[in-house]
């Protein structure tokens, strides 16, 4: 797989939006990222996903998802090796992290308008 078939992944996800955080592509659904093109010059790309999504993962497939080092990765931020990846494991894993991004979201909503004055 390519950073455009990444791209392309990312982008056929409902609501997906491409944008760009300190100069590297991002993927945003509801104005919050769940996949970049942040480490593309490594062979990577990346997926915001849970601790315990990325413990899955990795154990599943460990030659194709990696940690990101240091607290990035340990709150769940994980490399997919662009070059290993079979395309239908990776629109897979996309599909996870915008899920997941897609949950957050309605779990935030929910937050703030439970805290909102009567």
């Amino acid at each position: 797989m390519t950073a455009n078939d990444f791209r392309r992944l990312a982008l056929a996800l409902e609501g997906a939006e491409e944008g760009s955080h300190m100069g590297a592509a991002d993927f945003r659904v509801g104005g919050h990222i769940f996949a970049t093109l942040a480490s593309i010059e490594k062979g990577f790309g990346n997926l915001m996903l849970t601790p315990e999504v990325q413990a899955e993962f990795v154990t599943t497939e460990p030659e194709i998802f990696i940690p990101v080092s240091g607290g990035w990765g340990r709150n769940g931020a994980t490399h997919v090796h662009l070059a290993k990846v079979p395309e239908d494991v990776l629109a897979g894993a996309l599909r996870t992290a915008w899920r997941l991004r897609l949950e957050r979201n309605r779990a935030t909503r929910k937050r703030r308008a439970g805290s909102r004055p009567l």
